[in-house]
């Protein structure tokens, strides 16, 4: 995909810093309508009316009907586009069906349309305008859901007849909690929906075109392709179109995820929750890992077996060297020149998880790609600990200082494909390649020994050791579970005692009250008692006295 240096420079997802042609919107950019269609002839004759109407020029649009095997084969209506062509793919899938109308697209921006989908008449101008702003967008528009009867033609107010109608509830929650997609979403891509979407020619010409083996889940995968290409992914509420009856996921949603998951898995390692195998290899790593492998046998070996025995199982490693031109001395190996490198070869050759390469060649559907030098030893999360940085702050490159003297920088790279992707569209001539990465996604350094990274090799755990030491933490765990509910149950012991001596506390508060009263009462009469016999005693000796 050739460069689109001068563009602005959107970080991350935010689309926000575009904006798109308004007013003085003079169009310039083709477009081609690519729907598939296997039957419905009723619906596709809704559809062309549908696309018949659009406020886009008719000049500028091209539509391709792509008959996936139809009996009887699909005939073009009266009512359709000026430019609609009807081509024929007898490979049964949509996703064959989409790949030969995009054999045939000659537009600057392919728009997907399924079959069932009508679009209200300004749907295309609202994805062109975009385009129009940027050529690295994927543009998806507003679709709801009609259970209205099939109208023999296509009426005048669609809103009157279609609605009500629900919307597509799951793209609107995305695009709500996300804010628009612009709040750092890790799958923007999942916008990527075959029944509205629009994508720039060139961003599809870099991803390639749609996986002919994925029986469901080709609009996601292809969005992940997408993503990883640089693209930007816009949701669009003024481009709305109408879908003619809810869609076989909405009908059978649990077995079609079942189907789809069990083959986007491989491919969409972004989908982590169905990775969750502690060891097993996928088509499409989550991290490809560059290790310079002509540096010596014991510093190669040091790193790469580290990073095979992480707690991220889910990577290949790259070992780069001249392993074509090895020859191997089979009567003097320990005089053998290449030695180090036979070592090498011999040591990884076999390993699943390791590519022997001459030159750098990293799949660009992997998500990240980490750069490591050779002797330098990752702790057993050090790479987990980094991803999840990356991650979380949504960073295109994460540089780890691992020495720095008089000679120089010694450095690993964590890099997001993605980033680098779009940084490689809108950088500038002589523009500084990492400064373009961090104006797309953001740049961060951080400390290697703060991250676990050290030059000295610890032993590995391993399978077995790792099974011992779950059993133990497992054992441990039960323990102090037993330990915490026998504490759990003392304490309960114990408040209900504090129960009981609050309880007779109050009794006896209340015993020594009546006490009190009582005392006071007898005190009150001995007073009384004290001042009778005084008073008797008194009158008794007056008398006396008088006689």
């Amino acid at each position: 995909m050739t460069s689109v240096a001068g563009s602005l420079k959107v970080r991350g997802n935010d689309y926000r810093v575009l904006e798109p042609l308004l007013d003085d919107f003079t169009p310039e950019l083709k477009v081609s309508v690519v729907i598939p269609a296997y039957g419905g002839q009723d619906k596709l004759d809704l559809v062309l009316a549908g696309l018949a109407r659009q406020t886009y020029p008719a000049e500028l649009t091209e539509v391709i009907v792509v008959d996936n095997g139809s009996t009887p084969p699909l005939r073009l209506p009266a009512v359709r586009p000026k430019r609609t062509r009807l081509i024929v793919c007898t490979e049964p899938g949509r996703a064959n069906a989409r790949n030969a109308g995009l054999a045939h697209a000659m537009g600057d921006v392919i728009h997907w349309l399924d079959s069932d989908v009508v679009l209200t008449p300004g749907a295309i101008e609202a994805h062109m305008r975009w385009h129009h702003a940027a050529p690295y967008l994927v543009v998806t528009g507003y679709i709801r859901f009609t259970d209205a009867e099939l109208p023999a033609e296509l009426p005048g107010d669609l809103e009157k007849h279609f609605e009500p109608a629900e919307p597509h509830a799951w793209i609107v929650d995305l695009v709500e909690r996300t804010n628009g997609l612009t709040d750092n979403p890790q799958r923007p891509f999942s916008l990527h929906v075959g029944g509205a979407t629009s994508v720039n020619a060139r961003l599809v010409e870099a991803a390639g075109p749609m996986d002919d083996e994925l029986i469901l889940g080709q609009d996601t995968e292809m969005g992940y392709r997408l993503s990883q290409a640089g693209a930007v992914f816009v949701p669009e509420p003024a481009a709305r179109a109408y879908h003619l009856g809810p869609t076989m996921r909405m009908r059978d949603k649990q077995p079609i995820d079942r189907v789809s998951h069990a083959f986007v898995a491989d491919r969409i390692p972004s989908y982590r929750w169905l990775r969750g195998h502690p060891g097993r290899q996928w088509k499409v790593p989550y991290v490809t890992v560059v290790v310079d492998g002509t540096a010596g046998y014991d510093a190669v070996r040091a790193t790469v077996d580290a990073l095979l025995a992480g707690t991220v199982p889910d990577i290949f490693v790259l070992l780069l060297g001249p392993w074509d031109t090895l020859e191997r001395d089979r009567r003097a190996p320990l005089k053998d020149p290449d030695l180090e490198l036979v070592l090498v070869h011999g040591h990884y050759r076999h390993e699943g998880r390791v590519r022997l390469y001459p030159t750098e060649s990293v799949d660009p559907a992997v998500p990240f790609v980490l750069r490591l030098p050779p002797g330098w030893i990752p702790g057993e999360d050090s790479l987990a600990r980094l991803l999840d940085l990356a991650r979380d702050e949504g960073l295109g490159l994460v540089n780890v200082l691992l020495r720095e003297s008089s000679r120089g920088v010694v450095a690993a790279r964590l890099e997001r494909t993605s980033a680098f992707a779009r940084a490689h569209l809108v950088a500038a001539p002589g523009e500084d390649f990492d400064d373009v990465v961090d104006a797309v996604s953001g740049v961060s350094w951080v400390e290697g020994e703060t991250y676990g990274f050290t030059t000295e090799a610890a032993p590995l755990l391993g399978r077995r050791g790792a099974y011992r030491a779950r059993v133990e933490a497992q054992a441990e765990a039960a323990r102090l579970a037993k330990e915490a509910e026998r504490l759990r149950a003392q304490v309960a012991k114990w408040r209900d005692e504090a129960g009981r001596w609050r309880k007779s506390a109050v009794e006896l508060r209340r015993e020594v009250g009546t006490l009190r009263r009582q005392l006071a009462a007898a005190n009150r009469a001995q007073q009384g008692l004290r001042a009778l016999v005084s008073t008797t005693m008194k009158r008794a000796l007056r008398k006396r006295l008088r006689g």
